[in-house]
Parts: structure tokens; C-alpha cells; sequence
């Protein structure tokens, strides 16, 4: 099953799956200084690219989808600063960012293309940039695992193929960066949904600090790394 096949399918007809990503945003883009020049990399339904705008951020884009960067062009007049490209091999020049930003992206990488995708976001950095995003919590790839009706081939219904916990996280990203910090976190939409949903969260969020529930949903770790010299 192709990986770009999938996140193609997220990232035009599936859009919708992002509908509940504001609050770990928000989060994110709180994080960030307003004078910042920051890359986003993947790109979602666009919201942290509204959000940043709206805190008069110097966003920027990369996303291998040609559809998704092409809306987002449009919607977010972002222009030159939204480009068409890969993790792996960043269309940009070295020390160019302040910061790099990937939400719920390096879970989606093999071990070679998450190697090369770091090594990336350290060239693109200047010195004393930071790097810092959220992946799944502890989750169990193969709760999440479906089989194509045609071909039969089994595969990570999102496209997973990492799995993180906070010490795995750590060495990691402390071959080539100062970890600053890394937290479990769990972040709840409140601003888009109903009462409801809300209660379902709160459940959720009770029964998480239990150790009850499937990891990796609505579980996220959080970091921030930096480049040093």
C-alpha cells in the first residue's frame, strides 16, 4: 500500500479528519514568537497556517501534495513561501528557519526517510532554531491495522509506521539536537463541538491519567529540540 497514496486521500477527499487537530495547534503555534520565520511541514487542512497568520507570523510550507499546497496557495495567499516537496529533501536554502513545526508527521516516516527528514530540518535551521511538533503517544500500530478489499495487503489505516514513547523520542532526536523537552500530552477540541463530544473527552482524558484506553488516541507527546552549534 503506498504511503502517498494515503496521505493523499487526508489531505483532499479525507480533510475532514483534521476537524479536530485546533487545540493541539493552538498549542503550537502559542509556542512560537510572532516575529519568528517558521516552516510548517504538512500542511493538514491548512489551520496552522490561518492560525500563525492570525498571530502575524512569517509562515512557510511544505507539503508533497500538489492539490493541498495549491489550495492553501489560494486560501492563506501564501504564495512562494507554500512549496511542493518532501521531509527528506527540503526545497529550501541552509539556516533559512527560526523554526520547523511537524504535527502528527514523523510517525508517518520509515526509519531512513525520518533520518534524512532530521537531518533536513537541522540544515534548514539557523543556529540556536528550534524544532518542535507532536506525535502519537504510545500506540499500538497494530490496533490500527486494515487490509485493502482488493489487493488484500494489510496497512496502518492512517499510514503509520512509527511508533514513539517518550524514551524512544528522546534518542531520537538527540543524535543531531539539544532536547529541551518532551511531555505526554493530551489535547481536547472544545471550540467545535458539542456538549456531548466535550463529556466523551473529558472521559477519555480521565481515563488516560488511569492507563486505561488505546494509546495513541488523543494522546500525543510533545517536544521542542534545538539546533546548537
Amino acid at each position: 500500500m503506498s504511503q502517498s497514496k494515503i496521505w493523499e486521500h487526508f489531505q483532499n477527499e479525507g480533510v475532514d479528519s483534521f476537524s479536530q487537530s485546533r487545540g493541539r495547534l493552538e498549542f503550537l503555534v502559542n509556542r512560537l514568537s510572532p516575529a519568528a520565520r517558521i516552516l510548517n511541514v504538512g500542511v493538514g487542512n491548512g489551520m496552522f497556517e490561518s492560525l500563525a497568520l492570525a498571530r502575524h507570523i512569517d509562515i512557510w510550507s511544505l507539503d508533497p501534495s500538489e492539490r493541498a499546497i495549491e489550495k492553501l496557495k489560494i486560501s492563506q495567499s501564501l504564495g512562494e513561501k507554500a512549496q511542493v516537496g518532501y521531509s527528506q529533501a527540503m526545497p529550501f536554502p541552509d539556516s533559512h528557519f527560526d523554526a520547523v513545526v511537524m504535527s502528527e508527521v514523523l510517525e508517518h516516516l520509515d526509519d531512513a526517510v525520518l533520518k534524512k527528514t532530521l537531518d533536513e530540518i537541522h540544515r534548514v535551521l539557523r543556529v540556536d532554531g528550534v524544532f518542535l511538533g507532536t506525535v502519537p503517544a504510545r500506540e499500538q500500530l497494530a490496533d490500527s491495522l486494515v487490509v485493502c478489499p482488493d489487493c488484500g495487503v494489510q496497512f496502518h489505516r492512517w499510514g503509520h509506521m512509527q511508533s514513539f514513547d517518550i524514551e524512544r523520542l528522546s534518542i531520537v532526536l538527540s543524535e543531531i539536537f539539544y532536547v529541551h523537552e518532551i511531555s505526554e500530552r493530551f489535547f481536547i477540541e472544545w471550540k467545535s463541538v458539542g456538549w456531548w463530544r466535550k463529556l466523551q473527552e473529558l472521559v477519555k482524558k480521565f481515563l488516560s491519567w488511569r492507563g486505561v484506553g488505546t494509546y495513541g488516541i488523543c494522546r500525543n507527546l510533545f517536544f521542542v529540540v534545538r539546533k546548537s552549534n
